[in-house]
């Protein structure tokens, strides 16, 4: 191994623009791309969201890499995709590919020999090609189905011989192909979040109040006409630090909080636990329904500055959330 002995003459500040600098380049070239690309985009996810297969993405070397990232992306994204490994390919990986897929191929050469040998095998079961090259002349733009053009005027990097500006061109024509496709299929935020459901992004978007809320005999509840006394058992025993008061129908008229008990006994001494809980309740608790997600009452939460909520049916309470349940389910 060559290990390259690092300048120290070098200032800070020149380190500082040249950084800035690859960046600019970069912008740049996504920039002209993205002046030139357009009905190609627009054609390409077209026959991508009316492919009855999977997309199956290839490349090499730096490529290969911009290829694997494309993939996932559209498979988080709903399109069914997946990298194929172009050396490996015709060492069985072939097996993977069926009629009906579509070929995205990115070379920036276009004349990368192992993403060209796979040409043949997809014309062969009539798939199509997508191609991704710098080169319009290139074996890999005439045999492509649809041919984006992802070429850059210079690399990036001070040399301007590493794959930098051109890997960032494919990159952001794979993902305006994969923004396409999901407007095109219409996909939901909680369509999104079912293809994540592990992480934190699918719990926001997943998880309800109904699945957190403490209903049935968990639910702390009194009625109007309670003593205080009675009260503050539903709230110990329910472990809330609130309690909902309703009427004789079973509406809710107010919430009555472990704040508003130690407001009445300062207030009124060791008297306020004979007084009947209308007397220190609240009476425009905030509320929730129970379809409504986790993250939204979260942030109703924090909003009102309260770390309990009301989960009504219509004005019956039917469940009650706490802050604390929330964070320990891992949504904040």
């Amino acid at each position: 191994m060559i290990r390259l002995k690092p300048v120290k003459s070098i200032s800070d500040d020149d380190l500082k623009h040249l950084g800035r600098d690859v960046m600019m380049l970069e912008a740049r070239a996504i920039e002209e791309a993205a002046s030139r690309l357009g009905d190609d985009l627009v054609r390409a996810a077209r026959l991508i969201v009316s492919c009855e297969g999977r997309v199956v993405v290839s490349g090499l070397g730096k490529s290969g890499h911009i290829a694997r990232k494309i993939a996932a992306t559209l498979a988080s994204l709903g399109t069914p995709a997946f990298f194929l490994h172009a050396a490996e390919a015709s060492h069985g990986d072939f097996g993977m590919v069926c009629p009906g897929d579509i070929g995205m191929f990115i070379s920036n050469s276009g004349e990368t020999a192992e993403v060209i040998s796979l040409l043949p095998y997809f014309k062969r079961i009539g798939a199509a090609v997508i191609g991704l090259t710098g080169a319009a002349a290139s074996t890999l733009a005439k045999n492509s189905d649809i041919f984006l053009n992802t070429g850059v005027e210079r690399e990036a990097d001070p040399l301007g011989l590493a794959p930098t500006s051109s890997a960032s061109v494919q990159m952001a024509v794979g993902d305006a192909i994969a923004g396409i496709a999901t407007k095109l299929q219409n996909l939901r935020p909680e369509d999104f979040a079912m293809f994540h459901p592990g992480g934190l992004l699918g719990r926001r978007l997943l998880l309800r109040v109904s699945d957190l809320m403490g209903s049935g005999n968990a639910l702390p509840v009194t009625k109007l006409g309670a003593k205080v006394k009675d009260a503050l058992f539903e709230i110990t025993s329910k472990g809330y630090g609130a309690v909902a008061v309703v009427d004789e129908s079973g509406a809710l008229r107010g919430i009555f909080t472990d704040g508003d008990l130690r407001r009445l006994i300062e207030g009124r001494g060791i008297r306020a636990m004979e007084l009947s809980v209308e007397e220190g309740m609240t009476k425009t608790p905030r509320v929730v329904s129970k379809d409504k997600l986790v993250y939204e009452a979260t942030r109703m939460m924090e909003k009102q500055e309260i770390s309990v909520l009301v989960v009504v049916d219509g004005d019956v309470p039917i469940g009650m959330v706490h802050l604390h349940e929330i964070l320990k389910a891992g949504v904040s």
